[in-house]
């Protein structure tokens, strides 16, 4: 049994050894493929590595990009190439979504490079990222209105708008910063109005009124300005006060003689069956009437 075994065991014993051989062989290949990949661009010069990761760019490949000009800044920490690479790190990130990490990126180059010609970008790049922040998963995938979420990061992209609007006003950025501020004043000024009229469903006659002239005051001239004088008029109605009602109709009439309101057809209130389905997307008494107005334009 002895002398027969033998043979068996040496048999077993050869094919362990290339097993071990063969996936030694095979490891040493995959981690020399992953180097050659980690190190592709070590060693090339600043402009080729450059080159590369702008062709990434402007074929859409965000992640690739990314990866190239980090290697640059690597390996090329100072320079003009290394600075247009933070730049385009930045917005590389913020095109692939990834909005915290731009955000980051932006704020690390604006403390290192403050005076630096393109500041005016980085500032306007960084109300970008705040104005998208969120808003592709809310609005996409339970077409949530902006409005309707929590307002901190469109805040800040006003504010990231403002700055470029008052400190560089001669920058190519400044005219669309303007424009992306009425659009976020409106996004604010909706919100209000929203909440005035949830006080209003509710009969708090006197928090309807509040937000309402919260409003007028804080957005002057915004898309809802009627809309918050409309909640003036139903309230003081249900507050009883037949004068303040009587003015806030007049001053509507004068600037919207076909609100709703005034023939008693506003709001507009979705359907508390709605609120039964947890797939058919928020909805408020103003979406009815942006419907209204979308066709009074067209």
């Amino acid at each position: 049994m002895t002398v027969r075994s033998a043979p068996s065991r040496i048999v077993r014993l050869f094919c362990l050894l290339l097993l071990v051989a063969v996936a030694a062989t095979g490891c040493k290949s995959v981690g020399k493929m992953f180097k050659k990949d980690k190190d592709a661009d070590e060693g090339q010069p600043v402009e080729a590595i450059y080159e590369k990761a702008h062709k990434s760019m402007t074929n859409g490949n965000w992640a690739s990009a990314e990866v190239s000009f980090k290697r640059l800044v690597a390996q090329y920490p100072y320079g003009p190439y290394t600075e247009q690479a933070l730049i385009e790190t930045a917005y590389a990130q913020y095109k692939s979504g990834k909005h915290d990490d731009a955000i980051s990126s932006i704020d690390r180059f604006i403390r290192t490079y403050p005076t630096h010609r393109n500041i005016a970008y980085l500032y306007f790049l960084r109300g970008l990222v705040n104005s998208s922040r969120d808003t592709v998963f809310l609005q996409k995938v339970w077409r949530l209105d902006v409005s309707r979420r929590d307002l901190a990061t469109p805040m800040q992209a006003y504010n990231d708008f403002l700055i470029v609007v008052e400190r560089y006003p001669n920058s190519r950025y400044a005219e669309d910063s303007r424009k992306r501020m009425m659009a976020l004043r409106d996004t604010f000024s909706r919100h209000e109005l929203d909440v005035s009229l949830y006080y209003l469903r509710r009969t708090a006659y006197v928090a309807a009124a509040d937000r309402a002239k919260y409003l007028l005051e804080t957005y002057p001239q915004s898309r809802y300005q009627n809309d918050a004088v409309a909640v003036l008029v139903k309230s003081y109605e249900g507050l009883g006060n037949d004068k303040l009602a009587a003015d806030a109709k007049r001053v509507l009439q004068q600037n919207d003689a076909g609100h709703p309101a005034l023939s008693g057809d506003w709001p507009d209130y979705p359907s508390n069956l709605r609120k039964l389905n947890p797939f058919a997307g928020e909805k408020s008494a103003v979406d009815n009437r942006d419907k209204e107005e979308a066709k009074r334009k067209n």
